[in-house]
């Protein structure tokens, strides 16, 4: 797993966090010198260029030259001061629309990894610091072009609207693969505060409101088994999720955000292609705000099918059909629309993908993708007064660059 560290892009690049202090936990002065020998430097870069005919995502895509307003960059580094020991952090920027301070760098994870049992029937270890959270088959590495299938990830499952939240948490996570006959168990599981950023508050209708959503203590694990070599590969993830609105006044006043997840991952793996599906529910409680229209309980469902084929080997198409529903009591939004709450299709969507990508080097990926969608369920949040389009179509070409 590659993981990361937030600073900001100053002359001397200085990070909040100093991997030398890190360091300094768990090495001795003596051991300097073999933990340089273990350094490793890796980053990489990312641009994408989107058009869409009605809705706008990452910047003003559906006016007439699209928008560049997706840019990814990353630069990671780890080493061992003990050979049971791995310091490892990354250091992220990422605009996905706005203006470009948006490209700040950010503490996207970083820990100390201490593997305190190794041998060939187990491997049993701990991370301490800002973990990347075990969230379905791709969260752990979906800041990277090249680990994604396609340049969008299935957005009923990896939100980008609150990505902030699912992507990582400030704690202490613990992991313990069983190596048997068949194949390998892996078990991890973490508690600490998640990353509550300003899209979540924007996602939840309070991005004007006076306050703003703080982490608080959260658990989350996963449970994962790759069967034969990894041919098939099966996962269980479940969270509980917890964010207290605070200084809301005038306004909501202060409030709770729980949410709790459950993701069962699907994967079966040949020489040449692969067939992937995901399924959440996801249950979304606001309670204790002054105004009662802001308390809501609803369960969220969400589910897609995603087949991947490689050819002439640097190669590879993607196909994919994405569902997601905001209430499974209202699937329609009909309820919600009834209500005076908006259109009812910016509570569902349903999204059909189809891709490309070519590894033009090791080092260089290209890509493009097309989608066809109705409603406007992951939408992130707009400040535009006009209401959105049901039926849409978004188009997407990225370069992508690693070292």
């Amino acid at each position: 797993m590659t993981v990361s560290m937030s600073c900001r892009w100053q002359s001397s690049f200085r990070v909040r966090w100093s991997l030398a202090a890190l360091a300094g936990l768990v090495c001795q002065p003596a051991q300097a010198a073999d933990a340089m020998d273990t350094l490793q430097v890796h980053g990489f870069i990312s641009q994408a260029w989107l058009i869409s005919d009605d809705n706008d995502l990452f910047g003003p895509s559906s006016e007439g030259g699209g928008s560049y307003q997706y840019t990814e960059l990353g630069a990671n580094l780890s080493f061992r001061p003990h050979p049971d020991v791995l310091v490892a952090a990354q250091v992220l920027s990422r605009r996905a629309g706005g203006e470009g301070d948006d490209l700040q760098p950010k503490l996207d994870h970083g820990v100390i990894d201490y593997e305190w049992l190794s041998n060939t029937e187990r491997r049993l270890g701990l991370q301490l610091g800002r973990f990347k959270n075990p969230f379905g088959f791709y969260n752990q590495t979906r800041d990277m072009a090249f680990t994604r299938p396609g340049i969008l990830l299935p957005q009923s499952i990896y939100f980008d609207r609150t990505r902030s939240l699912a992507l990582a948490s400030d704690g202490i996570s613990i992991y313990n693969e069983e190596y048997l006959d068949s194949g390998t168990l892996r078990l991890q599981a973490g508690v600490g505060n998640p990353q509550a950023g300003s899209d979540l508050d924007g996602a939840l209708g309070l991005g004007e409101s006076p306050g703003s959503f703080e982490g608080e203590t959260s658990y989350i694990g996963q449970l994962l088994y790759e069967h034969e070599e990894g041919h098939v590969t099966a996962a269980l993830s479940a969270a509980d999720v917890e964010a207290g609105y605070r200084n809301g006044k005038p306004g909501p006043g202060d409030g709770t955000f729980h949410f709790q997840p459950w993701i069962l991952s699907l994967q079966y793996t040949e020489e040449l292609w692969s067939l992937t599906a995901e399924y959440a529910l996801r249950g979304i409680q606001l309670e204790d705000f002054d105004a009662p229209g802001r308390n809501t309980d609803t369960t969220g469902e969400s589910w897609y099918v995603q087949y991947t084929r490689r050819f002439q080997e640097n190669w590879q198409w993607l196909l994919r059909y994405d569902v997601l529903v905001n209430d499974r009591d209202d699937p329609s939004g009909t309820r919600f629309e009834a209500a005076g709450g908006g259109p009812a299709y910016t509570r569902y969507a349903k999204d059909l993908t189809t891709g490309i990508q070519w590894r033009l080097h090791p080092q260089v990926l290209l890509a493009a993708e097309y989608h066809a969608i109705e409603g406007t369920g992951w939408l992130p949040a707009s400040d535009s007064d006009t209401l959105p389009e049901k039926y849409w179509n978004l188009f997407l070409m990225q370069a992508s660059f690693r070292f």
